[in-house]
């Protein structure tokens, strides 16, 4: 069983109210291969929500809202549905403050990608799990 974020699922929790749907990921959950998890809602934050981005082990909104309590609490969230589901493979929305994998915003809001891991991608991998971003998978599965 894998887990994927919901918005790359089709469901519109971006904190722009959009989603990034792409068809192969909504396609293995409709065939009961995968779950959708969307770690920012189940910390409670509310869609659409203020950009935030991650600086070092803090969560600000781009009007300087400390949020990072919100997005630990989702990414805990996050990792007892993947432990409950027994999942073995979980595929995150890239560069985001929650689910980035190896590449997140660096917390300035101009787009600048810098090294590093969400705060869900990062408790994701601490717990042992395979976590790989929607952008290397889909690289992954042109090969």
């Amino acid at each position: 069983m894998k887990a994927i974020s919901a918005c790359l699922c089709g469901v519109c929790c971006s904190y722009n109210g959009k989603s990034h749907e792409k068809h192969k990921f909504k396609e293995m959950v409709e065939n009961n291969e995968a779950i959708m998890i969307c770690p920012e809602v189940l910390g409670g934050l509310n869609v659409p929500r203020t950009p935030a981005e991650r600086i070092n082990n803090r969560i600000l909104t781009e009007l300087g809202e400390d949020v990072t309590d919100a997005y630990l609490k989702g990414a805990q969230k996050a990792v007892e549905l993947c432990k409950k589901y027994q999942v073995t493979e979980v595929i995150l929305k890239a560069k985001s403050p929650s689910c980035g994998v190896n590449k997140i915003y660096d917390g300035t809001f101009s787009h600048t990608v810098i090294e590093g891991h969400g705060v869900t991608a990062e408790l994701l991998l601490k717990e042992g799990f395979t976590v790989i971003s929607d952008e290397d998978y889909l690289q992954e599965d042109i090969v």
